[in-house]
C-alpha cells in the first residue's frame, strides 16, 4: 500500500473542506509572517484579524476555480494555498498579466 501524504491524510482525518480551508490560512499565515519580518506588522496586532475573512473567501475562490480547471487533490490544496498567499490584490495583478499576455500575442 502507498504512502499517503500530508493533503491525502487531513482530507481522511476531516475532509476537504477543511483541508482547504487550512491551505488557505497557512497562505495568508506565510503572507503575514512576511509583513512581520519586514517590520509592517506586529504578529500579534488587529491586522491578523482581517486575514480570516481573506483566507476564507480565497479558499472559496480557490476550490471554485481548482474545480473549473479540473484539479485533483493535493494539487487543488496547493492552487488554494498559494492564492491565499498572493491575497485578492496579488490574485488580480497574476489575472492582469496573464491577459495582457495573451492578448499582446
Amino acid at each position: 500500500m502507498p504512502d499517503k501524504g500530508l493533503i491525502d491524510t487531513l482530507n481522511a482525518l476531516w475532509g476537504g473542506a477543511l483541508t482547504t480551508l487550512i491551505a488557505a490560512l497557512m497562505g495568508r499565515l506565510m503572507y503575514h509572517s512576511g509583513e512581520v519580518k519586514a517590520r509592517r506588522r506586529r504578529f500579534f496586532g488587529r491586522e491578523i484579524l482581517w486575514e480570516l475573512p481573506v483566507a476564507v473567501g480565497m479558499a472559496i475562490i480557490g476550490e471554485a476555480l481548482s474545480r473549473y480547471l479540473g484539479l485533483e487533490s493535493p494539487v487543488s490544496t496547493g492552487l488554494v494555498a498559494a492564492l491565499a498567499y498572493l491575497g485578492p490584490r496579488g490574485a488580480e495583478a497574476m489575472i492582469e498579466r496573464l491577459l495582457r499576455g495573451r492578448s499582446a500575442g
